[in-house]
């Protein structure tokens, strides 16, 4: 009996005993694999969000995979009527910001002076001649985030961004949050996770409009754990306390001058020149990565006087806030809520998702506006933050969370049964709660009120796209004045761009994250407290006090 299959969206019907791989092949879809379907690269995943009871059971190269992953080149639909609903882990649909935005003056590069130079026919590699070849000189940014991963290729010469591309992150089957993903690198040998990444890495570097011969450096940033698990080093450290990667062990114990890693490129097998580098930019601490340092190149703190914080709200939010006098820096372990996982009606900032909503007084449907103009398949964090205001907003949700009519659940969309629930607000108050207690605690180990920040950047993608109003309604972000608060975009690819055109950029970065103070959160006696007012619906951090 016939089998109905949706992948990325894309319907037809198809016969018993067909894979997941061949459907999606004959929806015109490109299922990443390097094997030929003989289930041995682990590239073809797919999440299956229905009928898992329509597919035949995991064979053995599946047994690394959790939840409703798996391999499209092993699973079949079986002879039985039903539906089955899937998606690859790389849609290019997917609307990730790559650019940053509103950077300050202070943080732009006016003349590159990259490590890959010219002298004549020669490339040279801080000095060292790599190569006589002719045509451009290209470098490779990478933002390799827990959720999504961005790519950049630049003109090293004139620092022109020349082709970018973005996709998930493929690494989601072993967990949505860096801790999962340690322990499941632990539990699994074979750096199974180091693989899969590099395989669709190198499958996105071979799709941009560049020849990869071309590609003579690379800079990449990341989580502490997203950087060191692309690195192939040991993460089971980061996840005990005091949280710390190998490569801080060693610069700690006086073994290594740096954090920061440089390796051939070649040694992860991206398709580059044979001689091109690949440096990972140092980390400030902990859970605070090398996207954090990059946040600091594209946004400067340390070179004005005004207090700031830059905040990058994702998976693992990342916190700093001071200026050239004083820098604190803090992880804030916020899950996956704000990218729609964990939330019923929650998905990515893909084409079909809700990214705005406006809620009427009376029983009038909600407006809402759809990436891509689609149907409506479920709501992605801008708009979830948007239904959070409105609910506040028209007081159909209380301060803690509660619908004031007794129901359970809310209608966003009649027509397609999206629904959004208490247990929904529940998990993005949690998410919204650790953040908030972040700065709160940050702000009070400064000796200022959140109110007496000068400048507030909003670091991100999912930064980029907040309703500045909602997000103060509900207390996600300090209730300052909008001209106090500077939405920036994705300033971790903008600061690995920086650290790729400018070696001086680079030393200065090595530099400066080593005076900067980790705050610890979780010893913090007023952490829980700060918690607790965090995970309610209610403005933090507006009236300013005198500092201490």
């Amino acid at each position: 009996m016939p089998v109905t299959v949706s992948i990325n969206s894309q319907v037809a019907v198809f016969p018993a005993g067909v894979s997941l791989f061949e459907a999606g092949e004959s929806l015109g879809l490109n299922v990443p694999s390097s094997c030929h379907k003989l289930g041995k690269c682990r590239e073809c995943l797919m999440e299956v969000i229905e009928g898992m009871d329509h597919l035949t059971p995991r064979v053995a190269s599946e047994q690394h995979l959790k939840g409703e992953f798996r391999l499209s080149c092993c699973s079949r639909l079986l002879g039985d009527t039903g539906t089955v609903r899937a998606h690859t882990l790389r849609r290019a649909t997917m609307h990730i910001e790559d650019g940053a935005m509103n950077l300050p003056p202070q943080a732009r590069l006016e003349r590159p002076d990259p490590a890959v130079t010219r002298d004549g026919d020669r490339i040279l590699l801080d000095g060292r001649e790599i190569s006589r070849v002719p045509g451009p000189l290209l470098g490779l940014a990478l933002d390799l985030g827990t959720t999504t991963v961005v790519v950049r290729a630049l003109d090293l010469e004139s620092g022109r961004i020349v082709a970018s591309t973005s996709f998930e992150n493929p690494q989601r089957f072993g967990g949505t949050d860096v801790m999962a993903r340690i322990q499941y690198d632990t539990d699994h040998a074979g750096r199974l996770l180091q693989r899969t990444l590099l395989g669709y890495l190198s499958r996105a570097i071979a799709g941009l409009p560049i020849d990869p011969l071309r590609i003579f450096e690379i800079v990449a940033v990341g989580n502490t754990t997203m950087r060191d698990l692309f690195l192939g080093l040991d993460v089971r450290s980061i996840g005990q306390r005091p949280y710390w990667s190998g490569t801080e062990q060693a610069y700690r114990a006086g073994t290594a001058t740096t954090t920061a890693v440089t390796l051939r490129a070649r040694d992860l097998r991206l398709p580059c020149h044979p001689e091109a580098r690949l440096y990972a930019l140092p980390l400030v601490g902990g859970h605070v990565g090398g996207d954090a340092a990059a946040c600091l190149l594209a946004v400067a703190p340390h070179l004005g006087d005004e207090i700031v914080a830059i905040m990058d709200i994702g998976t693992n939010t990342e916190l700093f806030m001071g200026n050239r006098h004083k820098l604190l820096a803090a992880s804030c372990p916020a899950g996956p809520a704000f990218e729609g996982r964990a939330i019923s009606c929650g998905m990515p900032g893909l084409d079909g998702a809700i990214e705005k909503i406006r809620l009427h007084d009376d029983d009038t449907p909600p407006e809402i506006r759809v990436i891509g103009g689609l149907k409506p398949e479920g709501v992605c964090g801008s708009g979830l933050i948007d239904l959070l205001g409105e609910l506040r907003r028209t007081g159909r949700m209380n301060e803690y969370g509660r619908f004031e009519d007794g129901s359970a659940e809310f209608t966003v969309h009649a027509e397609t049964g999206l629904t959004f629930h208490e247990s929904d607000i529940n998990e993005l108050a949690q998410a919204k709660g650790a953040n908030v207690a972040g700065l709160l605690t940050v702000a009070k180990t400064y000796g200022i009120t959140l109110g007496q920040l000068d400048r507030f950047y909003l670091a991100g993608g999912f930064g980029r796209h907040l309703d500045l109003a909602a997000a103060k309604r509900i207390g996600l972000i300090p209730d300052l004045p909008d001209d106090k608060i500077v939405q920036v975009g994705n300033a971790a690819i903008e600061g690995a761009c920086l650290a790729l055109l400018s070696v001086t950029r680079r030393r200065s970065l090595e530099e400066l994250v080593k005076g900067i103070r980790h705050v610890e959160l979780e010893t913090d006696p007023g952490f829980f407290d700060h918690f607790v007012l965090g995970c309610q619906f209610n403005p933090v951090g507006s009236a300013p006090e005198a500092r201490s």
